[in-house]
């Protein structure tokens, strides 16, 4: 073992940072540190919180789908003038409890949380980099987000509401300030603040490329790459290439909402009366969202594609199938992500030629996205397993993606797409194949890499029964909006009482909004066990699950630099788990190939030579560096 550390790569940005982490003070330490393990935190720790507010947002409305006829007197101490006086939520803040917690949970938590908090931290530690390529840079990246999300929290409390368009803020509802209260202030607001979040996006986004692409240890080339770190890469990729659309969208809709233009708006009437607005079409706006609107779907997705690889892997004791089919489904969803958004508009009166042409394309990209299921299906197939909580929520991942993937295939469809569009069996949908999953796999890894974040051991047994609870419940929450959307029941609906062929649903909805509050209260014992684990749980071995990558070879509590000495040189790819001779059942990456003869396959006799030619030189290198020291 001690070979694999004969490199003198970064010896001199060692001492910088050594020098950097003795002067650091609580104020460059915990707030405006640009160390990428510190800010990682910082990302998680801020959408575990935007995590709970949407959460609870979501509560308050399915308390309003559940008991439609319900006294909600007993929340006008929190949400007070939203509940008038005969006890009934106010319609307006209904849709704006709707949009916010769409807002909440895909941007702030599913992107921000998920990617914001992994890039950061796995991408130096996995690639064997000191830091990210820029820490000041990726400070900024934090505290755009934090001012974002600053900004979308002042929005919950002014007099006239949050934003009230949708999380998807179509126009003309939301140019037109006089529509309905949440167009006012609220949506102004909600703007600026994603123009903040999109800013941090791209920030993070440039960052994480950079590293991946310069800032690799030596041996570590693209084909050794862990599949997380290929995750997070593409990622960015699909981040850097379609938020700034999104930002183009925003931006028109500010000019037509304060400054007269008519980007979106035309033959509007309120109230009798003609706008001047003329030209302008509702539809580019759509085509300018779901253009980041679906490859967010990715954005949202991936990190939790890599995280559960990374899990699947370590705890199944064998390496992952089809390592290079794996990265080419990525590079296929990152491709095939850009040219799908319109299935979302099937509805919104598109030519049935080019509907048809866009149904190809969605259905065409269900099939990489099966080669990821298969390979993990595959992996897990007669493996050792180890149910772990983090292997639990990696499972509960593929089960979440398998069985919101299905329904895919039907909304895909665009003829069958007009009928279920506005109904529950959309919400279904992309609440398991994207939301559920994406935070089952966020899970995943903060149970997986808790340890190398605050050097504690969360506990186990409150992790099987979060795990138990909320994958129960989801199932609970989502597999009945199915059946309900087949029969038309519709989205977006503030009461449903006035419709005759809904009550026989009328349980089922009760049924539905009961889970979610158990659900949610659920996530409070991962709260608890988060919380004091990291305070209070037992110190952490070096390599408690045993893991190849390169983390795991770091201090249990590493600081700014991430290596006491120098950056391990890389030999092999991260999965060698289970090889046939081998002593143990899994070899680091930092472990040459010469020094596992018993277990080398034939094709590695090859990389054995190179590799002996590759250790001479250094042991040269090492061997001039030590004489010119001593004279």
């Amino acid at each position: 073992m001690a070979v694999a550390n004969i490199s003198t790569h970064g010896t001199t940005e060692h001492d910088h940072h050594d020098d950097h982490a003795h002067s650091d003070n609580f104020i460059t330490k915990y707030i405006f540190s640009t160390d990428h393990k510190m800010i990682g935190k910082q990302f998680l720790v801020t959408g575990i919180v935007w995590a709970l507010i949407g959460g609870f947002l979501s509560i308050l409305f399915r308390l309003q789908l559940g008991f439609p006829d319900m006294d909600m007197t007993f929340l006008k101490p929190i949400l007070g003038g939203w509940i008038d006086e005969s006890g009934a939520l106010d319609t307006n803040f209904y849709l704006a409890l709707v949009t916010m917690h769409g807002t909440i949970m895909v941007f702030f938590v599913l992107t921000a949380g998920l990617s914001g908090t992994f890039s950061n931290y796995l991408i130096p530690l996995q690639i064997g980099a000191r830091d990210m390529a820029s820490g000041f840079m990726n400070m900024l990246s934090y505290w755009f987000f934090f001012v974002a999300g600053v900004i979308m929290f002042i929005s919950l409390f002014i007099s006239t509401g949050p934003a009230g368009g949708g999380w998807v803020i179509y126009p003309p509802l939301s140019a037109l300030e006089q529509a309905i209260p949440g167009s006012g202030l609220g949506m102004t607001l909600w703007l600026i603040s994603m123009v903040f979040f999109i800013a941090s996006q791209l920030l993070g986004g440039i960052n994480y490329i950079t590293t991946v692409i310069n800032l690799r240890t030596k041996g570590m080339s693209f084909s050794r790459l862990p599949l997380t770190i290929w995750s997070f890469f593409l990622t960015a990729v699909i981040g850097l290439l379609s938020f700034p659309v999104l930002f183009s969208a925003a931006l028109l809709l500010v000019f037509d909402r304060s400054f007269g233009t008519s980007f979106y708006l035309s033959d509007i009437y309120i109230g009798g009366e003609a706008l001047p607005n003329t030209g302008g079409s509702a539809v580019l706006f759509q085509h300018l969202f779901w253009f980041l609107g679906h490859p967010e779907v990715y954005i949202v997705i991936m990190p939790a594609f890599g995280i559960t690889s990374e899990v699947i892997a370590t705890n199944s004791r064998k390496p992952i199938f089809g390592y290079k089919a794996m990265i080419l489904s990525l590079l296929g969803i990152t491709v095939l992500s850009f040219v799908v958004w319109a299935h979302h508009m099937f509805v919104s009166g598109m030519n049935p030629f080019l509907g048809s042409i866009f149904m190809f394309l969605t259905l065409i990209i269900a099939v990489p996205s099966a080669v990821k299921v298969f390979n993990y299906l595959t992996t897990l197939w007669r493996g050792n397993i180890i149910f772990t909580p983090a292997m639990l929520f990696a499972i509960g991942m593929v089960s979440f993606f398998i069985s919101g993937g299905i329904t895919g295939i039907f909304l895909g469809n665009s003829a069958i797409d007009i009928q279920l569009h506005d109904t529950y069996f959309v919400v279904a949908h992309f609440h398991l194949v994207m939301g559920s999953a994406a935070f089952f796999g966020m899970m995943a890894g903060i149970y997986h890499w808790f340890p190398k974040m605050f050097g504690k051991v969360i506990d186990e047994k409150l992790g099987y029964i979060h795990f138990w609870l909320t994958f129960v419940g989801v199932y609970m929450v989502f597999f009945p909006m199915h059946y309900i959307g087949i029969a038309g029941f519709p989205r977006r609906y503030y009461s449903w009482t006035n419709f005759n062929f809904a009550d026989m649903y009328t349980d089922l909805n009760m049924f539905v909004s009961a889970a979610a509050i158990v659900t949610f209260g659920s996530q409070f014992i991962f709260l608890f066990n988060f919380f004091y684990s990291m305070y209070k749980g037992r110190r952490a071995p070096q390599n408690p699950w045993r893991s190849n990558t390169l983390e795991w070879t770091t201090p249990v509590e590493p600081g700014h630099g991430n290596w006491p000495g120098e950056i391990p040189t890389v030999y092999r790819w991260p999965y060698d788990y289970s090889k046939p001779g081998a002593k143990d059942d899994f070899i680091p990456q930092t472990v040459p190939l010469s020094s596992t003869p018993e277990s080398n396959l034939p094709h590695e006799a090859e990389q054995v030579k190179l590799e002996r030619e590759i250790m001479a030189e250094e042991g040269a290198d090492v061997l001039v560096a030590n004489e010119s020291k001593e004279s």
